[in-house]
């Protein structure tokens, strides 16, 4: 009797810890530079590149990429990949950035367009998920590669770059065995949590086709950590044409469903 109580309990408060998570993750992508207010993006060239900005009136501007660097008349603006965080200039409900994206031959600069009053953030459809099923929380245990191992990444545009995977993740599902390469999380400049790119059997039918994400933490004294499906979400592309998203490499493509986390979204870009 005292079991299932305690059972019951540590379910409860599973669910309660998903749903938060979920609510969470709501809020982030219905605040002011989420995804969901992405409305640009324009890849720069070396030399002067004459852009016409979607702000309220349109506005043109001329950005200079030179040695790496990118210009706005006298200023020089730091890119995404900056320690020191990018230089946003605002417009009226519109902000704009540089980004920077590794690819194999080298690498390439952008100019990203936000604006907050985005149609598909004041539209937003809302997100739909798997019923949580503590089932697809599993201990993982890390084997890690000595040395980091890169591997290719390619994102949604074509772009190839080499990423570093600390080491493999491998656990049970449903009785079988798996293993994926988490990568150190490329945004992050001083990498923590381990980056997780999948898909599975359910890619392309009730969830997103391309790829769905998750983070697990770093693995403890003795080498095991969680993978937990449940926090598995749609990457940005689902949400805007106009972002770089990562795909899964091969080794990440697991050959079951798994029934857990975020579905497709109702309003995809």
């Amino acid at each position: 009797m005292i079991a299932a109580c305690r059972h019951r309990e540590n379910t409860a408060a599973y669910q309660a810890d998903v749903q938060q998570w979920r609510e969470h993750r709501r809020t982030r992508l219905l605040s002011d530079d989420s995804w969901l207010t992405l409305t640009g993006l324009f890849w720069l060239q070396n030399g002067v590149n004459d852009i016409t900005l979607p702000t309220h009136p349109p506005a043109n501007a001329k950005f200079v990429l030179q040695n790496g660097q990118v210009t706005l008349g006298n200023q020089v603006l730091r890119d995404d990949a900056d320690p020191k965080v990018p230089t946003i200039l605002r417009n009226g409900s519109v902000s704009y950035e540089v980004i920077k994206r590794e690819d194999v031959s080298g690498p390439k600069f952008a100019i990203r367009v936000k604006d907050t009053e985005a149609e598909p953030r004041k539209n937003f459809k809302g997100l739909d998920y798997f019923p949580t099923d503590p089932e697809y929380r599993v201990q993982a245990h890390f084997e890690p590669y000595n040395p980091p191992r890169k591997i290719a990444i390619t994102n949604v545009l074509g772009m190839t770059s080499d990423e570093t995977s600390p080491g493999a993740l491998v656990f049970n599902l449903k009785g079988q065995t798996y293993r994926i390469d988490p990568i150190w999380d490329m945004s992050d400049p001083e990498p923590r949590d381990l980056f997780i790119i999948f898909k599975d059997a359910t890619s392309g039918k009730e969830t997103y086709a391309a790829a769905r994400y998750m983070y697990a933490h770093p693995p403890d004294a003795s080498g095991n950590t969680i993978v937990d499906f449940n926090k598995s979400y749609n990457p940005p592309c689902v949400f805007t044409h106009f972002a770089t998203c990562p795909l899964p490499p091969p080794q990440n493509r697991l050959p079951i469903r798994v029934e857990a986390g975020e579905k497709k979204y109702a309003g995809h870009a």
